[in-house]
């Protein structure tokens, strides 16, 4: 697999950012090779992609998600295997930084010459870009969800989280890292490592 890290500073509030980030089915209008992103619950997205010529589609599961610090994800089932991690951290009260760590696994020839050269890393720069274009253009978010799901709650499996389910508001929250995630984690119930 293939680890792309990059960050980018974003001139709107926090609360802003990460609602704008939340509205998964907008992704089209900055992610380049996205042409749709389907909600299909609280916890899983339905993506069609076309890149290099190849379109490719497959379903996400939200591992973690912790309003204003961050939303992790990865795959379960489809064309792609990927996991991944946005962080946001508020600089003041106009500045977010967003730092974004994904790890894809290319499929086929011309992905691999595609990392070889460097796109995935290019690719995520353009899209972070084209996100902070797109938010500060903008008076708000299109919309926000707020909601809290956590690790041991996600299954890894269709149909983990019912439509709108929010986990347990009863357990503790975990240890909260710092603005960068660091290493993604190999096994879907750790939290992100510091």
């Amino acid at each position: 697999m293939s680890v792309v890290q990059e960050t980018i500073k974003v001139e709107a509030p926090l609360r802003t950012v990460y609602d704008q980030w939340t509205q998964f089915e907008d992704f089209p209008r900055f992610m380049d090779g996205v042409e749709e992103v389907k909600q299909l619950d609280a916890r899983r997205c339905h993506w069609r992609i076309r890149l290099a010529g190849v379109s490719r589609e497959f379903d996400t599961e939200i591992v973690d998600q912790l309003p204003d610090e961050r939303i992790s994800w990865r795959t379960v089932g489809g064309d792609v295997q990927q996991k991944g991690v946005v962080t946001f951290q508020g600089l003041d009260a106009t500045h977010t930084r967003v730092s974004l760590a994904l790890d894809v696994a290319p499929r086929g020839v011309v992905e691999r010459a595609g990392e070889a050269l460097g796109f995935p890393k290019h690719r995520v720069q353009g899209d972070l870009e084209r996100f902070k274009d797109f938010i500060e253009g903008r008076d708000g978010a299109t919309g926000g969800w707020r909601g809290r799901l956590r690790p041991a709650d996600s299954s890894g499996t269709p149909g983990a989280a019912a439509a709108g389910e929010v986990a347990g508001a009863a357990r503790p929250e975990p240890e909260r890292p710092g603005p960068y995630p660091g290493p993604l984690p190999s096994n879907p119930d750790e939290e992100p490592r510091v």
